[in-house]
């Protein structure tokens, strides 16, 4: 399968981690875009069918690939895996991170409810923060970089996750904690407090790994909004304008600024 193919499933299934990988530069691209589309293929894993067994069963497929790539053996022949064993291989990304991914995937089988504020965050950490740390790592960041990395990455978790609310409530998952306006206000802070630390911490991260962070870029708008106006997760007004979308991504990819 080829780059445009990718990028086309990928504009399908997660057309705003498309727009932040349209936005970097195109040697990033080429980086960026297996890791995106193996993502895109676990989280879509639990949706594609009504039994838990097979989905446990396509991510276990996923998480033993990664396990023969790890074990220098040829990738399975699968359009996302030849590419992303290139990625993974070069520029020395360690499966773990990715099939952490495919672990924590499992909460989208079940109908649990996350235990408390730190369950759910430790749920960000293990998607989103290990991918954008991954996605950092195949541009060239440093270890020094993770720290800042991660914060940003599970604010910009907790924001789609926010925004993602009513869609999973209507496939009966429970993705809130607690759903009480003030628990959600606490939350939608909490993200911001991530995203102010990982700004603390930005001169960590080089300019050639700034790419990896652009799928965050709607994190301070839509927490902020949240914290002001919790009642918006629930009805499902936390999205931005499209103008107000595509203005923000564009002013950070030609800044470098988050």
């Amino acid at each position: 399968m080829s780059f445009a193919d990718l990028a086309a499933r990928l504009e399908r299934g997660d057309p705003d981690r498309f727009l932040a990988l349209m936005a970097a530069p195109p040697a990033a691209r080429a980086r960026l875009l297996p890791l995106y589309a193996f993502n895109l293929e676990v989280a879509r894993a639990a949706w594609v069918t009504d039994e838990p067994l097979i989905a446990e069963m396509r991510l276990q497929w996923w998480r033993d690939a990664l396990a023969e790539i790890a074990a220098g053996g040829r990738p399975r022949a699968h359009e996302v895996l030849e590419p992303l064993a290139a990625v993974l291989r070069q520029a020395a990304v360690p499966p773990g991170l990715l099939d952490a991914i495919a672990a924590a995937r499992r909460w989208d089988i079940g109908r649990d409810r996350f235990a408390d504020a730190a369950a759910l965050a430790r749920h960000l950490e293990a998607t989103g923060g290990n991918l954008m740390w991954a996605a950092a790592l195949a541009l060239g960041a440093p270890p020094a970089a993770e720290a800042p990395v991660r914060d940003l990455a599970r604010a910009g978790a907790l924001a789609a996750w926010l925004q993602a609310v009513p869609a999973l409530r209507a496939r009966g998952r429970h993705p809130l904690p607690d759903p009480a306006p003030q628990a959600v206000a606490a939350l939608a802070r909490e993200g911001l407090g991530w995203l102010s630390a990982a700004r603390r911490e930005r001169g960590r991260i080089p300019r050639q790994a700034v790419a990896a962070l652009h799928p965050a870029w709607q994190a301070g708008p839509i927490l902020r909004r949240a914290a002001r106006d919790p009642a918006a997760v629930a009805e499902g007004r936390l999205g931005l304008s499209e103008a107000g979308r595509r203005g923000r991504l564009l002013w950070q990819a030609l800044t470098g600024r988050w």
